[in-house]
């Protein structure tokens, strides 16, 4: 395919994708059951952190995880005891553990408390360099600022150590691209979808490589890199929509 016939393509495969039927097989519907947007942001968090293997298992464990916090997970958060944190931390997936599990909910009360919140602290950082990879390295220090085990932050993607953060990027995808077709939320105002990042993992990198979109092997953040840029020159305002495009070729379609 010359250039053209690829971006008819793949816009005809992220159409196809992009649309309310995803949500039915994908870990979103979890956020999907909230209105509230803090308990958007913080169900849809929790969830991309635990996204990764079978997709079955991560939305049966994500929804377990959401009743643990008894389906109001702001008001959990905010509102629960010490005792009732360290209750909820028995909670393991795969090797995210009750540690885990107890930082991150401690973690996010105190951006909740201290920091005004998800939306704030992924703006905040992504004016400091105008980047999507600035919004995830503050994230990452203000998550960090309460300390906490030193295994747990390989849940938190390093993305000044060359980390592709999928799961950052997929859950920045959710939170800021409004897609109107009802399956990614476009809440955050403050941060541009033009500015987002491919949300890269095994099936789009493999994809891409077999569309001529990637010549790196690495998965890393030199690939999405590398991705982003020919998706930003077949739509520079939303570039990430493709995410649809390459994920669906690559689970559904095993091209």
């Amino acid at each position: 395919m010359n250039i053209s016939e690829l971006k008819e393509f793949l816009d005809e495969k992220a159409a196809h994708y992009n649309h309310p039927r995803f949500v039915e097989t994908d870990p979103i519907q979890i956020p999907h059951r909230f209105s509230q947007k803090e308990n958007i942001e913080i169900a849809g968090l929790l969830t991309a952190t635990i996204a990764w293997g079978n997709r079955q298992s991560i939305i049966k464990n994500a929804s377990r995880l959401m009743t643990l916090l008894e389906n109001q997970p702001f008001q959990f958060i905010t509102e629960a005891s010490e005792r009732e944190l360290k209750m909820v931390s028995g909670f393991t997936h795969r090797t995210f553990n009750h540690a885990d599990t107890l930082f991150f909910l401690q973690a996010l009360r105190h951006i909740y408390g201290n920091h005004g919140g998800l939306e704030t602290v992924f703006s905040e950082g992504f004016r400091q360099e105008g980047s999507v990879w600035s919004a995830l390295k503050n994230f990452r220090t203000v998550f960090l600022e309460t300390g906490g085990p030193l295994r747990t932050r390989k849940h938190l993607p390093d993305v000044t150590a060359g980390s592709a953060a999928k799961r950052l990027n997929m859950f920045m995808r959710w939170m800021v691209r409004n897609d109107r077709c009802g399956v990614d939320f476009g809440l955050w105002k403050q941060i541009p979808a033009s500015a987002l990042m491919l949300p890269l993992d095994l099936h789009t990198g493999n994809v891409s490589r077999k569309l001529g979109l990637l010549s790196r092997r690495q998965n890393d953040r030199k690939a999405v890199e590398e991705i982003t840029a020919h998706l930003r020159n077949f739509d520079p305002a939303d570039p990430v929509k493709y995410d649809f495009a390459l994920f669906g070729l690559g689970i559904f379609e095993k091209f």
